[in-house]
């Protein structure tokens, strides 16, 4: 077994967490207001820039409907999207 880096976790964790939240049809906003957090602290969340307690892990995997043990699992993704969508272009008429 290799030793663990905190770092890597916490940015795993927070890739699963974001990846959780996208399963179920949640944006960052959404999954804010129910947690009755800031959309800035679930965007630091996801991009593995908070350590969180275990409290808190709980209470996301209550509002994701997850066992916590799925924060722990490897995520799919390496990292979120950063910035706006791409704005659609219009047809000129």
């Amino acid at each position: 077994m290799h030793p663990s880096v905190p770092s890597q976790i916490i940015h795993d964790v927070g890739r699963r967490v974001a990846e959780i939240r996208a399963l179920r049809g949640l944006t960052q906003e959404k999954l804010a207001v129910q947690a009755d957090v800031t959309l800035k602290y679930i965007q630091r969340i996801e991009a593995g820039k908070e350590n969180l307690t275990l409290e808190s892990l709980v209470h996301l995997s209550n509002l994701l409907c997850v066992d916590i043990v799925e924060f722990f699992v490897k995520p799919v993704t390496v990292s979120g999207k950063r910035g706006r969508p791409p704005r659609k272009k219009q047809n000129p008429s």
